[in-house]
């Protein structure tokens, strides 16, 4: 896959912004990326990427930008400026586009999609799924929605990125929708594991064919086949972490309030994550919130390897 003459720019490159900067450089698509890290602007040189100086620079190479930072607020800060600086809405051409890709409250991307068009910019409200590994393979998943001029010049970029690219809608905003419905799912079924793996434990079953029996048995899901390898190898090096999860879940409570919508499991899951990070876990992996188990209930959890 290539796009000839595209120029593609990748703002935060964490995890999920290093996975699709590589992907999009393996498929032909000449990317720019910028970071405040030197960490992650030492990854992303290594393999071959090359680095903006800053925002302005960026933005002056790129056709589009796609935003990976952590929330609402850093999203902000990149598309509109902050404390002095400029941000893409004036330092884009006209015609440009954004990728917002952070998970974000659902009413916000419209909001951008309108401030942006004044200046002739385009949003597509995009953000990602799948995690670090399918991010560097070039599979996550974009649930995107935005204006068919938007795809028009972003979707080789888009395809570039991607293993799967949903478009869900003309306006800014589904996209966000469904990012949260699946942050929703995806943070019930990580605390469900942690609480399913600690009552084995508990009642002395062996972890490691516990496990096993279930990811061959109507119990599984997803985030417990990919969540619990983590407790069995003692590892919480941070993939995706506790406090990710008090802040997305944040987020779907807030938008079900709005709505006088009830989301018990949500709330109760949202209260383990708060837990976790009390407890002091918030920046390990998520399956850390087995230690909230662990440590209620005096459980031995397998030790690093």
């Amino acid at each position: 896959m290539s796009a000839p003459g595209l120029v593609l720019g990748v703002v935060g490159l964490g995890s999920m912004g290093y996975g699709a900067a590589v992907s999009a450089m393996k498929r032909g698509v000449a990317t720019w990326g910028l970071d405040m890290t030197e960490a992650a602007r030492t990854r992303f040189a290594a393999a071959g990427g090359q680095l903006a100086e800053s925002l302005a620079d960026l933005a002056s190479r790129c056709d589009v930008v796609q935003v990976l930072v952590v929330n609402a607020a850093q999203t902000e800060a990149v598309l509109f400026g902050a404390n002095g600086e400029k941000g893409l809405d004036t330092l884009l051409r006209r015609g440009a586009v954004v990728i917002a890709s952070a998970t974000v409250d659902p009413a916000l991307p419209p909001l951008w999609e309108s401030r942006l068009a004044q200046h002739g910019i385009h949003l597509i409200d995009g953000p990602v799924s799948g995690g670090a590994k399918k991010a560097a393979d070039g599979q996550m998943t974009v649930m995107a929605s935005g204006k068919p001029e938007a795809f028009a010049v972003a979707g080789a970029a888009l395809d570039a990125i991607a293993g799967k690219v949903y478009r869900l809608g003309d306006h800014a905003g589904v996209g966000s929708t469904v990012k949260m419905v699946n942050q929703h799912l995806a943070g019930v079924h990580i605390a469900t594991a942690c609480e399913a793996m600690a009552l084995g434990i508990r009642a002395g079953a062996d972890p490691k064919q516990l496990y096993e029996v279930i990811c061959n048995s109507a119990g599984m899901s997803w985030m417990f086949q990919n969540r619990v390898p983590h407790i069995l190898d003692g590892d919480y090096t941070p993939l995706s972490s506790v406090n990710i999860f008090v802040k997305d879940l944040g987020i779907v409570l807030d938008a079900a309030r709005k709505l006088a919508f009830p989301l018990p499991l949500a709330a109760a899951a949202h209260q383990l994550y708060l837990a976790t990070a009390a407890a002091g876990h918030g920046n390990e992996d998520d399956a850390a919130v087995v230690k909230f188990y662990a440590e209620l209930a005096g459980l031995e959890l397998p030790a690093k390897t």
